[in-house]
């Protein structure tokens, strides 16, 4: 994998599941399980585009009525016969091979269990879970039953991450050890920016988010942290939050700032839903350079102090197996890749960690000292 510098293959059906040319022998097939997560819109508008690639078999949503909201789109629909209330009937009727997850964050230990159960291979939007009681059961459900879980990030697909980690971790004796990281994550606000109804209605609920731009975006940079440290938990979390537009946003907070402290290296992530744009941009800074990624295609390094910045806007093609997670997800599934690096549930445990320690020092004012790792 360029995330970690090479791939992993590692099963041996791989060959099988692809014809000579290397493409796909037949479309995935795909089921969806939830449609309150907004993001499914553009998930869909993607999948349907890619049918040589994707064949979409199934839609479980609870909520009929928005389901037949979806099939009936004029574009981006589907057949309404694809539509199931029930999740095990659907995965027990038309047998995907792989789930894509839309629901709240909240329900997606339900799902994994379910798709664990039946050996489907899963993804979910990010956060893995609102808190780390769900996030081990997961953990446990992919361990019994060999099922992978993998966490879909919009970020994993940047080619500028991408570069970051083969700037600290390829060309380590050049820039030298990571000494900082900063990420800032966010946008003006869900509503401010007219997501969907039932997408606003979970993330402003904190048992259904866990939080809100705190977990919302907060994830971002513990993801790309924790990647960067090689899976290394902080020894200490520190987390403010506020909630700056409190007749929006009644019981959640807006913005939030974490601070982690490894041994060696201080990180800090910007989450908000009060900025005047929307941005995700990662800063690194290591002993002798620095690398400064602003969105996904455009990254500034500087490696020495009388030369001028290193402005990169051509940067690498991801590998085609990495480059969105439809392409990840097949990979996964047809047995190609293993699921690793920034969309791998050991990284996101560490990552509701992470968070789940915000929440608390957020909650009572104070330093939350993570446990010696079991």
């Amino acid at each position: 994998m360029l995330r970690t510098l090479m791939s992993l293959w590692w099963l041996p059906v791989a060959a099988a599941a692809q014809s000579s040319s290397g493409t796909p022998a037949r479309p995935l097939r795909l089921a969806i399980a939830g449609l309150a997560h907004g993001h499914v819109s553009g998930f869909l508008a993607t999948a349907l585009r890619r049918p040589a690639e994707v064949q979409l078999v199934g839609v479980w949503d609870p909520d009929a009525a928005l389901g037949v909201r979806y099939a009936n789109r004029q574009q981006n629909g589907f057949p309404a016969s694809l539509l199931f209330t029930d999740l095990g009937k659907m995965l027990d009727t038309v047998k995907p091979e792989a789930v894509a997850t839309f629901t709240s964050t909240f329900d997606h230990a339900m799902v994994v269990e379910a798709c664990a159960q039946r050996h489907i291979p899963v993804m979910m939007e990010k956060p893995l879970a609102v808190n780390m009681e769900q996030a081990r059961a997961i953990q446990q459900a992919s361990r019994r039953t060999g099922t992978p879980v993998i966490v879909n990030y919009e970020t994993t697909w940047y080619r500028s991450h991408a570069e970051i980690y083969k700037l600290f971790k390829g060309e380590k004796a050049s820039v030298g050890e990571i000494r900082r990281m900063v990420a800032m994550d966010g946008h003006q606000g869900p509503q401010e920016i007219h997501v969907q109804p039932e997408f606003l209605a979970w993330l402003t609920d904190p048992v259904k988010n866990g939080a809100g731009a705190l977990f919302d975006f907060g994830c971002y940079g513990a993801n790309l942290m924790t990647w960067l440290m090689d899976n290394q938990r902080p020894q200490k979390v520190t987390a403010l939050a506020q909630t700056t537009k409190p007749g929006i946003y009644a019981h959640v907070d807006d913005q939030a700032t974490i601070l982690l402290d490894y041994p060696k290296t201080q990180g800090v992530i910007e989450a908000s839903w009060d900025w005047p744009f929307s941005r995700k941009d990662f800063e690194v800074y290591g002993e002798r350079g620095y690398a400064i990624a602003t969105g996904g295609n455009n990254l500034r390094v500087k490696m020495e102090e009388r030369q001028p910045e290193d402005v990169r806007t051509a940067l690498a093609e991801l590998p085609a197996d990495e480059r969105d997670s439809i392409s990840y997800l097949t990979a996964v599934a047809r047995g190609r890749i293993k699921p690793e690096g920034l969309s791998s549930l050991e990284n996101n445990v560490i990552v509701v960690e992470i968070l789940d320690a915000a929440r608390e020092s957020i909650r009572t004012g104070r330093t939350v000292i993570l446990p010696a790792a079991r």
